[in-house]
């Protein structure tokens, strides 16, 4: 009776909404392999009345999705893309900016650790097996820039994200961080302008999200420090941010990310850019994003919860 139900509610969900094109922004790919060089300086761009750099709207990274960390284009573990089989310089360049190999330099347990996250994934014999995002737990930080399309507004004093999994929200009014046993999926962030580039302290990471699906990770006692450098036309961004955990990594790395905004002149798609026109007869086009239902467990999709029963628990053994 319950898959019943679940599939009458899906099939509803899927005739109520709109016909979805597959089309990228004007000039971009899906996809694309490349990260643009974007400095930081001056912003010279339209500013809001608090004096924030105006970068209210929808983005996207572009480089692929969550799969797979290090090696973006490569698929799932026990999935590899079409794209896997061209020679790694062929592809999108590692998510790890440095070290220049585009590897995490974990200490050898927490590589161990990562490694047997990997080889299991496809099978999920134990529930430490299952990615936490096939249960429906927000993303993390960083891993829900690269999960879907997202949203930024801005308010006097505060940068909000509305993510698919979860929401975050930077202050900039300069007051302390959290206190230290308060731990968060989607951390604690508090940031501020520098020109073009908001820098962002993160701290109280509950560590529970992984990075992608080749169960890469941080522990609670992780600090980042990211930056967001907005090109001079708004366009683009590259998120860049210094991951520093001594516990499992033998020194600092950073990552970076590339994105792309989309606005209406953009059709919407199933990934990027998951948005609908808004009600406003007579009214210039106006997108909306909806709120996206996760369902837990929701085969084949979600990764690491195939071959999982649906009406069991998993215990591990």
């Amino acid at each position: 009776m319950r898959r019943a139900l679940l599939s009458s509610f899906v099939l509803l969900a899927a005739i109520a909404q709109p016909a979805i094109a597959q089309a990228p922004p004007p000039g971009q790919s899906r996809w694309a392999k490349e990260v643009p060089v974007i400095a930081s300086g001056p912003w010279t761009g339209p500013k809001l009345a608090d004096g924030q750099p105006d970068v209210t709207g929808y983005w996207s990274n572009t480089i692929s999705n969550q799969s797979n960390w290090t090696d973006p284009q490569a698929g799932p573990p026990g999935e590899p893309s079409e794209t896997a089989k061209l020679p790694r310089n062929q592809r999108a360049p590692s998510r790890v900016s440095d070290p220049a190999d585009g590897h995490m330099p974990y200490l050898p347990a927490a590589r161990a650790l990562q490694q047997d996250f990997e080889r299991n994934f496809s099978n999920p014999t134990k529930s430490r097996y299952i990615e936490p995002l096939a249960r429906c737990a927000p993303g993390g930080v960083p891993k829900s820039f690269y999960w879907h399309g997202y949203e930024i507004r801005q308010y006097p004093g505060y940068v909000i994200f509305f993510f698919d999994s979860g929401t975050r929200i930077i202050r900039l009014d300069g007051k302390p961080h959290l206190p230290a046993n308060i731990k968060l999926w989607n951390a604690d962030s508090r940031g501020h302008w520098e020109g073009n580039t908001l820098v962002v302290d993160v701290a109280n990471n509950n560590a529970k999200a992984l990075f992608g699906r080749t169960g890469d990770f941080a522990t609670e006692t992780v600090k980042i420090v990211e930056r967001y450098i907005f090109d001079k036309g708004g366009k683009r961004f590259n998120y860049v941010a210094t991951f520093t955990d001594p516990t499992i990594y033998s020194r600092p790395w950073t990552a970076t990310i590339p994105s792309i905004r989309y606005s209406e002149a953009n059709a919407p798609d199933g990934w990027h850019y998951q948005v609908i026109p808004a009600n406003r007869p007579g009214k210039p086009l106006l997108h909306e994003q909806p709120e996206r239902i996760c369902v837990e467990n929701n085969g084949p999709f979600g990764g690491g919860a195939v071959g999982v029963p649906s009406d069991g628990a998993v215990i591990d053994r």
